[in-house]
């Protein structure tokens, strides 16, 4: 892979929690070195890269019924939030990306791209992503097949997602949801979804949960696919 994709969410995140209780010199310097780092060391034979930010509107907060979309999570900002955006927005030319998440634009651009690039987070809903992820924590490079992606989708689907307060089946972890759908196609995956969640609440999971692949995308079920 020769580009890198990079979730700048999360590093604006991580990095300003961290850096709390310093100084904004320190702040920006230690953002500016794990980029550096991430780029020159960790993936040496990245040639190019893109950093992508979640803006102010999300199409997913009005799909959301069941549960508000990451209404579980806390309101708090790092110190420095808004000073390492305009950082990454001007030193690394970042992109905001309004409608849709960082995240979609992950997904697109390594839709269009294909194992040209590596998708670089730690976000596991763009593992339903084909191609190269980096987890930039576990310094761990992986391939996600088409198969293998849609498979975690669907498991996903299931189980929920705790983090953005997708409320999935009661009862049914990773383990179980796996032997649910193990073998399966994607039509099959989908009724055990619907049996299990109700065509309403699976609906809503799809569109909640799978990563945009172009900008006119949206979630189909597998069945209106072949209508």
């Amino acid at each position: 892979m020769q580009h890198a994709l990079i979730d700048a969410d999360i590093l604006n995140y991580r990095i300003g929690f961290a850096c709390n209780n310093e100084p904004e010199g320190v702040a920006i310097t230690t953002m500016a070195h794990f980029l550096e780092d991430l780029l020159l060391i960790d993936l040496p034979k990245v040639q190019t890269w893109e950093l992508h930010l979640t803006g102010k509107l999300n199409f997913r907060n009005e799909v959301a019924v069941t549960a508000p979309y990451k209404g579980n999570r806390k309101s708090d900002k790092p110190v420095h939030y808004h000073l390492l955006r305009e950082y990454l927005v001007d030193a690394w030319a970042a992109t905001v990306s309004d409608g849709i998440e960082a995240d979609d634009m992950l997904a697109i651009r390594a839709t269009e791209l294909g194992d040209s690039s590596v998708i670089v987070s730690l976000d596991k809903d763009l593992d339903q992503v084909p191609g190269w992820h980096y987890n930039f924590v576990k310094k761990e490079m992986y391939h996600i097949d088409p198969a293998e992606g849609l498979f975690k989708f669907y498991k996903q689907m299931l189980t929920g997602d705790r983090v953005d307060n997708i409320v999935g089946v009661r009862g049914i972890g990773d383990k179980k949801a796996e032997k649910l759908l193990q073998d399966k196609t994607e039509n099959e995956m989908w009724d055990v979804c619907v049996e299990l969640l109700g065509s309403d609440r699976a609906m809503e999971n799809g569109h909640l949960l799978y990563m945009l692949r172009n900008h006119e995308d949206t979630f189909t079920p597998p069945k209106e696919l072949c209508t």
